[in-house]
């Protein structure tokens, strides 16, 4: 056998021990060849639904056109800005009839726990719910694991119920800057409770606020949430505090803890006018106090709705939204310069070396903006 067809494993102090032999194929008569060359493998590519078969896929309730449709308008691409912009301005008259509720926590508190339960129990009552899980994106890589769809498995089920998890991409206070029209799409497909799950508690997330009706706070006990609680800026945003896990050893810590927001939240200015923000115990594991919450939040609808405060806020909502828009686009098309972009290299060099102020560097790119066409 000749040296290149031995195999590795053969013994080289004993060549001719190696009792294999290679043959080359032959093809059989009637035998099609398995192996072709100069085979190029691509991918089948999916044609792009037009707006007109978005536009009625979404208001039939379907969940695989909706699901493209919320794909199409949290794309950066600039060719899909256009396309998305005029498949909610299609939409617009069929949005608005939900009850919007934004839920946030700290970590740990339970979030998609309590989500599951509550959206489950909407489901039950014959409601049809949506849910805006809002993943942090990661500073490093800027990705996001999306798991939410994972930890709520048995509402992921519910054919009454839509599951969608989008990434912060880098926005302050953990809401996606889409959110908004992904919650007018939601809307349009027939769901009327949107519930909106934050990354976390903190200051930036009046964010939030500005976009949703009902917005409900979830503290744990021993936790330092007693202290953490004592923040006003965070107290005076919610509508309702619910101490979560309030269950089998803990339930009687929970009570206490309740009593303690209650007393905090009698000195502080509501988040709502005209409504009496109190904090609520209640437990994902035996749904104890999941009905309690929804009649506190059929009783702020129906109330807000009487004095005024509900449309109020539904304004109030939409012209954050204009704003917003405003501020990504200006964003947008600052970066996307050609002179910006040929200047701000050599700038950021200049500022890091010490040579430039950041004042002045902004000065000069926003002069080249300003005066320059693209």
């Amino acid at each position: 056998m000749a040296a290149d067809q031995k195999p590795e494993w053969s013994d080289p102090n004993n060549p001719e021990n190696c009792s294999s032999v290679v043959r080359k194929g032959q093809e059989h008569e009637g035998q099609a060849a398995s192996i072709q060359k100069n085979i190029r493998f691509q991918k089948r590519r999916n044609s792009e639904p037009s707006v007109d078969e978005l536009y009625e896929g979404v208001l039939k309730g379907d969940r695989s056109l909706l699901a493209r449709a919320l794909t199409l308008v949290e794309s950066n691409a600039e060719q899909h800005f256009q396309k998305a912009q005029q498949l909610l301005q299609k939409l617009l008259p069929y949005g608005g009839k939900s009850i919007r509720i934004g839920i946030t926590g700290v970590p740990g508190a339970g979030k998609s726990t309590f989500i599951e339960a509550f959206g489950s129990y909407l489901c039950d009552l014959g409601h049809r719910v949506a849910v805006l899980a809002i993943d942090p994106s990661s500073s490093i890589s800027g990705g996001s694991i999306l798991g939410d769809k994972t930890r709520m498995e048995q509402l992921a089920r519910n054919p009454r119920a839509f599951i969608r998890p989008s990434p912060t991409a880098g926005k302050l206070g953990g809401v996606h800057r889409k959110t908004r029209e992904s919650l007018l799409l939601c809307e349009a497909a027939g769901f009327d409770v949107i519930l909106i799950e934050t990354v976390g508690v903190g200051q930036s997330e009046v964010i939030i606020r500005d976009m949703v009706d009902f917005f409900m706070l979830l503290v744990l006990t021993g936790a330092g949430d007693e202290l953490q609680g004592m923040k006003k800026g965070i107290m005076e945003l919610a509508d309702a505090i619910l101490v979560h896990k309030a269950d089998g050893a803990n339930k009687q810590k929970a009570e206490q803890t309740r009593k303690e927001y209650n007393r905090i939240l009698h000195f502080l200015q509501p988040a709502t006018k005209g409504w009496a923000t109190k904090a609520y115990t209640c437990s994902s594991m035996t749904e104890e106090g999941i009905s309690e919450i929804w009649k506190v939040i059929q009783s702020f609808e129906q109330t807000g709705k009487a004095s005024g405060v509900f449309d109020e806020r539904r304004k109030s909502q939409a012209r954050e939204w204009l704003y917003s828009m405003i501020t990504d686009q200006l964003e947008f098309h600052f970066y996307q310069h050609r002179g910006v972009k040929n200047q701000l290299p050599k700038l950021e060099n200049e500022v890091i070396a010490g040579e430039k102020t950041v004042a002045a560097a902004v000065e000069t790119l926003f002069n080249t903006f300003l005066t320059n066409k693209q």
